[in-house]
């Protein structure tokens, strides 16, 4: 049985009256529009510290706010520690990433600000994992964050030297296990074709019972609908097309394979 991998998932409107000063009815882009525009001076480190108190009173908000300066900036700081920014590259940002035409200079500058600000990505990863993540090990939001990161660079066909070690280190920040970023090195198709087991996260030669019960778990917590609900903007649901396309992928390969034995 395929599950599809796509969602008809509505257009989030974070519609809170009487949030620091917000009015009813701004749309997403609209309230980070109006946070890059009060935020503090110049410095991205000011602007992630301005997230913890301008969106004080509404955690889910700050993270959803605070995902997508995460995913604009990493990918910067990502950027030049290759040392080069290909079209491939921008390309792939804007495939996970749907940005109004309108609000694609407020990307740029904090983009920009990213690329110039001074402070390590170690620095700025640490602040991220504290406003994104939930506590613990392996949160999903944080891997949500990683997975677009590996997508972007992924997209000239080749992960660089520099590029591994930046995502290396930003999953030991995030406190991701090797096991989980193993599964992320696979499902990226980084290690040559990709390992089905290992993109499902069982061992290999385990009942086909328990592939198919891993297989349906894994597309519950990847839905659309389980992204936005653990605080990823409708703007990066596909993250989770590309991350449904390839668990699909891999179980229809277990699936033929167990039909030929």
């Amino acid at each position: 049985m395929k599950i599809p991998s796509g969602s008809a998932c509505a257009k989030l409107r974070l519609e809170i009256p009487g949030v620091c000063g917000y009015k009813t009815g701004m749309t997403f882009w609209d309230r980070i529009t109006d946070f890059i525009t009060r935020a503090p001076g110049s410095a991205l480190s000011a602007m992630v510290e301005a997230i913890r108190t301008v969106f004080e009173g509404d955690p889910q908000l700050r993270r959803r706010v605070a995902f997508s300066i995460a995913i604009i900036a990493l990918s910067a700081k990502m950027a030049k520690a290759d040392g080069v920014v290909t079209q491939d590259e921008v390309r792939a940002f804007h495939e996970i990433f749907s940005v109004p035409r309108n609000e694609q200079a407020n990307v740029s500058r904090l983009y920009n600000l990213a690329q110039q600000d001074v402070a390590g990505f170690e620095a700025y990863a640490h602040q991220m994992a504290n406003l994104c993540g939930y506590g613990g090990p392996n949160c999903m939001v944080l891997e949500d964050i990683l997975d677009a990161l590996f997508h972007i660079a992924k997209a000239d066909g080749v992960i660089h030297e520099r590029e591994t070690e930046f995502l290396q280190r930003v999953a030991e920040i995030f406190d991701i296990g090797d096991d989980h970023f193993e599964q992320m090195l696979s499902r990226h198709a980084i290690t040559g074709d990709g390992n089905p087991y290992l993109v499902l996260g069982v061992e290999h030669g385990a009942p086909f019972d328990e592939i198919k019960r891993r297989y349906r778990r894994l597309v519950a917590e990847n839905h659309p609908d389980k992204l936005i609900a653990r605080g990823v903007p409708e703007e990066f649901l596909a993250i989770a097309n590309t991350r449904l396309a390839a668990i699909n992928a891999a179980y229809e390969s277990i699936e033929k394979a167990q039909v030929r034995a």
